[in-house]
């Protein structure tokens, strides 16, 4: 599970992941555990990843399959949620060397402007065009698959 969290400027938080094949910003989120519901999911990795908690979560917007051959994950199918939150700063209630383990280096507030300039990867390779989509338009009456 994965959130789109944008703050009362339009701003969209993301993190940063470091792999060998790979690295680039993505939406903050991951695994589901076992008996977890989406909404527990998300809570759970927000509060991990970025120190967020006491939101509201919004609709399933996108879905994404993704794969790709790494040493320690081949993939995975991602539902992203969109969150709208109040701007903070990220403070991750793991510990970055927690973070780090699972490919997380950092975590930074976007402007559309500054995502649409950027020289960077991003996950969806799209993810600039996306946010602003969903930004003008709206989330989608129907979740919108949001390729690689």
């Amino acid at each position: 599970m994965r959130a789109i969290v944008v703050d009362p400027s339009c701003s969209v938080l993301l993190v940063r992941f470091e792999f060998e094949r790979w690295i680039g910003w993505a939406t903050p989120g991951g695994g589901v555990d076992p008996g977890e519901t989406d909404e527990e999911a998300i809570r759970r990795e927000l509060a991990e990843e970025v120190g967020l908690e006491g939101f509201e979560l919004g609709p399933l917007v996108w879905t994404r399959t993704h794969v790709l051959e790494l040493a320690d994950w081949d993939g995975q199918v991602e539902h992203y949620y969109f969150v709208r939150a109040r701007k903070f700063d990220p403070v991750p209630r793991l510990t970055w060397a927690q973070l780090n383990a699972e490919h997380v280096t950092a975590a930074r507030w976007w402007t559309l402007a500054e995502l649409e300039a950027a020289d960077a990867n991003f996950a969806p390779r799209r993810l600039p065009n996306l946010v602003r989509e969903l930004l003008v338009n709206g989330p989608p009456e129907v979740p919108t698959d949001v390729g690689v």
